[in-house]
């Protein structure tokens, strides 16, 4: 089965779609290193993205690509595109209880060590949110714009350009969404871990779900945005 490619990356060689994606990756992790502590964790992991929504945008440019065309364009329908948002929530958090009745039945599956590895920042993620609304009401518009742009940098971007790469061989379109999933797990703790499990198994159905939209990103960050809000109430109550 060979991907269908969308359009705008059909001119993008083989050569020129690994340059840019050695280039991404390496921005990429490299930007997930900053660590700011006079602006705080939430403004640091806004400042990576940004950069790497910098040279994603860069290398579109390069190639004649723009966001537009990966899928940041009003939808056909908003009401499927809502409906399918839910769909994707009801589906992730399915995901997530399975993998905890899992994790209880086999246990040793879920024994990680150095979980934490590379994370530079110590302490609760978000600070004190036990019991603290004003705080949660004061970053949930920067937990959603982030939540936003890991939707454009990681299915809009990263899983076009690896399924361009790998479009010359079977199951190009699956292959791309499992790295892209792989690498979305990986740099939420640097590590194999429990949460680099969930995170990747979210993303590799937000990757599944942004195909199954011919390539609409609304979906998506409507999904995102309200899988983290409820994320962080659970941290609150």
């Amino acid at each position: 089965m060979k991907a269908i490619i969308i359009t705008p990356l059909k001119q993008i060689s083989f050569k020129d779609c690994l340059i840019d994606l050695v280039i991404y990756i390496t921005f990429l992790f490299l930007a997930r290193e900053i660590y700011i502590q006079s602006i705080g964790l939430i403004a640091s992991v806004l400042v990576g993205s940004f950069i790497a929504l910098s040279v994603a945008t860069w290398r579109m440019k390069t190639r004649h690509v723009d966001w537009k065309d990966l899928g940041l364009c009003k939808p056909k329908s908003w009401k499927r595109t809502i409906m399918i948002a839910l769909l994707i929530i009801v589906v992730s958090i399915t995901s997530i209880m399975i993998i905890e009745v899992l994790k209880d039945i086999f246990p040793d599956l879920f024994s990680f060590e150095n979980s934490n590895r590379g994370r530079k920042h110590k302490g609760p993620r978000f600070g004190k949110l036990e019991g603290n609304l004003p705080l949660f009401f004061s970053i949930i518009f920067f937990i959603w714009l982030e939540s936003m742009l890991e939707e454009l940098i990681d299915r809009g971007f990263l899983m076009n350009w690896l399924e361009r790469l790998f479009s010359n061989i079977p199951y190009a379109t699956i292959i791309a969404i499992t790295i892209q999933a792989a690498l979305f797990g990986y740099r939420h703790s640097y590590s194999l871990s429990e949460r680099s499990i969930t995170v990747g198994v979210l993303g590799f159905i937000m990757g599944v779900a942004y195909m199954y939209l011919g390539r609409n990103l609304w979906a998506l960050i409507i999904a995102h945005c309200v899988l983290n809000t409820f994320s962080m109430l659970e941290r609150v109550f």
